[in-house]
């Protein structure tokens, strides 16, 4: 894949996830199963199973498990030529227990610190990312330094995009306790992402770490009001709030047997950037976005459980009616 072609750069988290192939707590699993993970990671397979040109911005240890997600990567069509080594770490590994499924505990390992955590200046394509259709960014990236100031300076250099002009920022909030100090100290790090961010994606939890409310129509409106052309607060069994400066709309969900909730909001994010790739409008962006989600929540797995345009169409025709924009 040549780099210069690409749709979509992630930057971010990146690692392995350990999944149990038994039920109950970890001490009594005996057998796990080894996936690609991480969210921005996800994000990029995602987009790539829709047929999009995408790669990641990261960095892994010099490991196994760094030499497995290289390869991963390229199994999934993800161009990986921004994965960088960071010598004297190790890859990430991430546990999870699935219960309860549909929020499963995370036991991270990354410590002491994570190697996606240390990208600097150098490990930057500048070009890619001044011109790249889609960047997308997490909150979890401007948690600790360098990574902070390097995404800042990504940030800046890469400019607010115009509305309209084929170029969007997009920022996951990805609000994980664990990585900061407290919400407040999340908050005034966010804050700076929303003075670039064109698109916003959030849980209730994550608007409120964001923008200081859980509500999801007044958060949407605060986005707005900072310059964002497109919010989407996800509100798990009530559907997605979708919002523009013109209009909010809420896309109902998709009843499915949770096997595992996570990677949902990464599909979800997936989508959404082939969505904005493909000019649909933002409801039918939201219904493919969260369609993505409630497939790869019925399975267990986050990247390779990610959907194919053929299952995300099939499952989007049954979707219920929309009452109409609020």
């Amino acid at each position: 894949m040549v780099s210069a072609s690409l749709e979509l750069l992630t930057v971010g988290r990146v690692g392995v996830d350990l999944y149990p192939l038994q039920d109950g707590p970890l001490k009594d699993v005996s057998t796990f199963g080894k996936f690609l993970g991480g969210t921005a990671t996800n994000v990029a397979v995602g987009a790539a199973r829709l047929g999009r040109r995408t790669g990641v911005l990261t960095k892994v240890g010099a490991d196994g498990f760094g030499d497995y997600v290289r390869e991963a990567l390229a199994g999934f069509g993800v161009d990986s030529a921004f994965v960088g080594t960071a010598r004297g770490l190790n890859t990430p590994v991430v546990f999870c227990e699935l219960n309860p499924p549909e929020d499963p505990p995370l036991l991270f390992y990354r410590s002491p610190i994570a190697p996606d955590l240390t990208l600097e200046k150098d490990d930057v394509p500048w070009d890619l990312v001044a011109d790249v259709p889609v960047l997308w960014m997490t909150g979890t990236g401007v948690s600790v330094e360098p990574s902070r100031t390097t995404h800042l300076e990504m940030l800046e250099h890469r400019g607010r995009p115009d509305p309209g002009a084929g170029r969007w920022t997009c920022v996951d909030l990805d609000w994980r306790p664990m990585f900061w100090p407290s919400p407040e100290d999340a908050r005034a790090e966010y804050d700076q992402l929303l003075d670039h961010a064109t698109v916003v994606v959030g849980n209730r939890a994550e608007v409120e770490v964001a923008v200081g409310t859980a509500d999801p129509h007044e958060a949407a409106d605060r986005l707005i009001d900072r310059g964002v052309e497109l919010a989407l607060v996800k509100m798990g069994a009530a559907g997605v709030l979708v919002a523009t400066p013109d209009s909010a709309t809420v896309v109902p969900p998709h009843p499915v047997t949770v096997v595992c909730g996570l990677g949902a909001g990464d599909a979800f994010g997936g989508a959404l950037v082939h969505g904005l790739l493909s000019g649909w409008d933002p409801v039918r962006i939201a219904e493919h976005a969260n369609a993505a989600g409630a497939i790869v929540a019925s399975r267990l797995a986050c990247a390779d459980a990610m959907p194919t345009s053929d299952e995300l169409e099939s499952l989007v025709a049954t979707a219920p009616a929309i009452p109409g924009a609020l």
